[in-house]
């Protein structure tokens, strides 16, 4: 049974949808809660094993190196087996990855390869999860709650950053950085065995595993339409435009902490890292309840995507270039909040418009878009601690989030559109 299939369908599978919602939000907030740790802990790992930031921005930047290797793969295995399946296949695993970091810290004196190894590992398992959550979205959800569907679930990122800047903040000071990994992956095995337990059956992961084990046979029917879509401009604005949210996001999310941390060095960890996050929450919710209500409104779905986008990558680059230029905390903590808070009107915007495009294969138009995103967040981490390395100053990391952000946003006003391209011309129903 997949999980969200009786909830397009029927009003009686209620509290199974509502379960399932739950938990895949809550998924969500773990992933990041596993995610977030290294840069929560880089300050810390730095000083015990002597890296600097051109050494610290490779072992941040190397998750995405095995990030971007597996979305196009978790987009069409989601499309294939079930979204749910792949979800909580690859939760296991990067959850004991996690959990195991600071025993790979110390199998060797060579700190830097094994933890830059352990990040490429993360990233490849973690990879599938947004493909496989947009192919089991756009499949098993109404159009009409597709937004705020997308954007509650989402929301589980920032519940997962606030988490680990919440509790990871006070582990570190009383525990170490050891204590951070083990939290998060303790969290995330937690939440496997809860979902296998519940809510999917053996039988159904059997049966998964059955299949990946066949080696994944594509019928007629399910072969992506790849010409059809890579000839349309509206499936590169799209992609274009997921390749610089989630590398001006990527940026932020690993570079702030130690921002805040050398910045002000006297300031509380948990505050840094926890306000932003705990902003983004609420603007999260109302991101996707705003473009559900316009579209129901009647405005077309597409000038909605484009108010979302100009909301989470214009207006949001504009609080991130504030960033550069204040040597207040206070004002740097609003202006961060600001930023990432807006930035999660990407889910409304960019995020549902690969559903709207092609629903039939939106995990793995999804996984081609984040890897284009992973790929330039794997340059554009690096390239930020090289810039911070070489200038001694901070302003240049929040002038390239910026510079990326309205790339991306300019080719979307232009070249955007909402209506489907994946059926053939003499199909099609727009």
């Amino acid at each position: 049974m997949t999980p969200t299939g009786r909830c397009r369908d029927s009003q009686e599978a209620g509290p199974e949808c509502q379960a399932w919602t739950g938990t895949l939000l809550l998924g969500t907030c773990l992933l990041y809660c596993a995610r977030s740790s290294m840069p929560i802990c880089t300050v810390s790992m730095s000083q015990d094993f002597g890296w600097n930031k051109k050494e610290a921005g490779i072992v941040l930047s190397s998750f995405f190196w095995g990030y971007c290797l597996t979305q196009v793969v978790g987009g069409h295995l989601g499309d294939r087996i079930g979204g749910e399946k792949v979800i909580l296949l690859s939760a296991s695993a990067w959850g004991s990855i996690t959990a195991v970091t600071p025993l790979l810290a110390q199998l060797s004196s060579a700190h830097l390869a094994f933890m830059t190894f352990s990040r490429i590992l993360m990233g490849l398992l973690q990879g599938v999860y947004f493909p496989a959550l947009t192919s089991l979205l756009s499949q098993k959800v109404r159009d009409s709650e597709r937004a705020f569907t997308y954007s509650t679930v989402g929301a589980g990122s920032q519940f997962g950053t606030l988490l680990t800047g919440a509790v990871g903040s006070l582990l570190l000071e009383w525990y170490g950085w050891q204590s951070v990994f083990y939290f998060s992956g303790g969290l995330t095995l937690l939440w496997v065995w809860y979902v296998y337990r519940y809510l999917l059956s053996g039988k159904d992961l059997v049966l998964a595993l059955g299949v990946l084990a066949q080696g994944l046979p594509v019928s007629r029917h399910s072969r992506v339409p790849w010409r059809r879509l890579f000839r349309k401009p509206a499936v590169w604005a799209a992609v274009i435009s997921q390749l610089s949210a989630a590398c001006s996001f990527f940026v932020l999310i690993s570079w702030l902490p130690t921002f805040f941390k050398e910045t002000f060095p006297d300031a509380k960890g948990w505050i840094f890292n926890v306000v932003p996050w705990l902003v983004a929450i609420p603007a999260s919710l109302f991101s996707g309840f705003l473009s559900d209500h316009l579209i129901n409104q009647g405005y077309r779905a597409i000038t909605v995507r484009k108010l979302m986008q100009g909301m989470g990558l214009g207006l949001s680059s504009v609080f991130a270039l504030c960033l550069g230029h204040t040597s207040s905390f206070c004002e740097s903590v609003v202006f961060a909040s600001a930023s990432i808070g807006l930035q999660t009107f990407n889910h409304s915007g960019i995020s549902v418009n690969i559903q709207d495009l092609a629903p039939s294969c939106a995990g793995f138009l999804f996984g081609v878009a984040n890897t284009a995103g992973a790929l330039a967040g794997v340059v554009g981490v690096c390239l930020g601690g090289y810039l911070i390395e070489t200038t001694g100053s901070w302003t240049c990391l929040f002038n390239l989030v910026a510079i990326i952000s309205n790339l991306g946003l300019c080719t979307f006003l232009v070249f955007g559109q909402a209506q489907r391209v994946d059926l053939s011309s003499t199909h099609e129903d727009l």
